[in-house]
């Protein structure tokens, strides 16, 4: 272990680990938050939440989460196959399938146990069947700025859950440069071998960058290779793009039978812990047999399924969206007042989404312009150890235009009192 003790002394030194703050309670996006390292309290108005739609606070979800602890207890105890599946998840699933114009959904506790029930079953077909030869490689195409959950199971990808060793054909795994369509379709030509099953995974909004995938683009290349597969990670896009918050394709103008009659097999990855006041995946197909194989992989058959007060947080999430697209009208029309005040200020804001990540001057320390915003009452997400280091900030549907211009005129006092840009002679 010292070698461990070592290394964890020096990511200190270099100001690698990260502040941490404990909740104790919130109203709103006013929260009262303690510095764990200190034990100082403080109340400070959050831009770092993903409860993109204010839903966790949503008297009818938190009464929804109470009544299905009342009904079944607070776990089901088991897994899904075996005695822990329970009509909410049956009414969760049929409520995604229709949200997402694809009929069959299976559930899962996070995206990273998702996706790698995906690599097992489109990969390796899950569980051997007697008489069945799969004999076919498989190529998976991945934009380099991927979330990490598709990061880890995509390396992962080769062997089956469950197995030190496998013996299913090869499963190859390619990156192309971020949302460059020239780049993927040269590289999709290069790659692809006639007998080849082929699959394409990408975010629809990447989490760090706050842009989309250029989904149109994406189904016509695919089109050049029938029945591939395209996955879509919705995480941060369900519930905020699109006009009634149905994601990437209904921002698109476009559906998953777009995709479908261009001969490829769309898959929608659906999150919870942003828009859904809650946490948990799904996976939604077309194609019926996919779910039976979702549903025997290591990473649902061998846990329990989701809880019940997490379930019905998400149902009753998913069916006020639907019952009040104003909340995503109201959502979206909060990004564009903030990125429009940060642009009148001079901040580099990327993407379009309301993941809003704002690159600071060279000279400014992301942590550093964190701790100084949250002394002024602020709270953000200072990102430090990426490429481009920058604050995260996230709009919320229930912040206000009050509270995002004392965000923007405080991130204006900050700067100035902490950066003193070089003046070229």
């Amino acid at each position: 272990m010292q070698v461990v003790k070592e290394y964890v002394q020096r990511w200190y030194q270099s100001g690698l680990d990260p502040d941490e703050y404990i909740c104790h309670r919130k109203h709103g996006n006013v929260v009262e938050i303690e510095e764990a390292e200190t034990g100082k309290r403080r109340v400070v108005l959050t831009f770092c939440t993903n409860d993109v739609l204010g839903l966790s606070q949503e008297e009818s979800v938190k009464q929804a989460a109470i009544d299905s602890i009342l009904q079944y207890g607070t776990s089901n105890s088991s897994t899904s196959v075996l005695s822990g599946r329970i009509d909410l998840h049956r009414q969760l699933e049929d409520e995604i399938s229709q949200f997402k114009h694809l009929p069959h959904t299976q559930l899962f506790l996070n995206a990273w146990m998702a996706m790698q029930a995906l690599m097992d079953a489109f990969c390796h077909l899950a569980i051997p069947v007697p008489g069945f030869q799969h004999t076919r490689e498989t190529l998976i195409m991945t934009d380099v700025l991927n979330h990490g959950c598709i990061v880890s199971a995509l390396t992962n990808a080769g062997t089956r859950s469950g197995k030190m060793f496998g013996h299913s054909p090869r499963v190859r795994v390619k990156a192309y440069r971020h949302c460059n369509m020239e780049d993927f379709a040269r590289k999709l030509k290069r790659y692809a071998k006639p007998d080849d099953r082929i699959m394409v995974v990408s975010d629809a909004v990447f989490s760090m960058d706050g842009d989309l995938a250029p989904l149109p683009d994406m189904i016509e290349i695919l089109s050049n290779y029938p029945d591939s597969v395209l996955l879509m990670d919705e995480a941060h896009a369900t519930g905020a793009i699109g006009a009634t918050g149905r994601g990437i394709y209904e921002y698109y103008g476009l559906t998953p039978q777009d995709a479908i009659n261009r001969g490829i097999a769309p898959l929608i990855m659906t999150t919870f812990s942003k828009f859904g006041a809650s946490v948990g995946a799904a996976i939604s197909s077309h194609v019926a047999e996919l779910k039976p194989l979702l549903n025997v992989s290591p990473t649902s058959i061998g846990t329990c399924s989701l809880a019940p007060p997490l379930t019905a947080a998400a149902l009753q999430s998913i069916r006020l969206v639907q019952q009040r697209p104003e909340i995503v009208t109201r959502l979206q029309e909060n990004t564009r007042y903030l990125r429009s005040r940060l642009a009148a200020h001079d901040f580099t804001a990327i993407g379009e989404t309301n993941v809003v990540p704002v690159i600071l001057p060279s000279g400014l320390n992301p942590k550093a312009f964190a701790r100084e915003l949250l002394d002024y009452g602020i709270w953000v997400s200072p990102i430090w150890f990426i490429a481009k280091p920058r604050i995260r900030i996230t709009v919320n549907a229930l912040h206000t235009y009050e509270e995002m211009d004392r965000l923007v005129a405080t991130m204006v006092k900050v700067r100035e009192l902490s950066y003193k840009p070089t003046i070229s002679a």
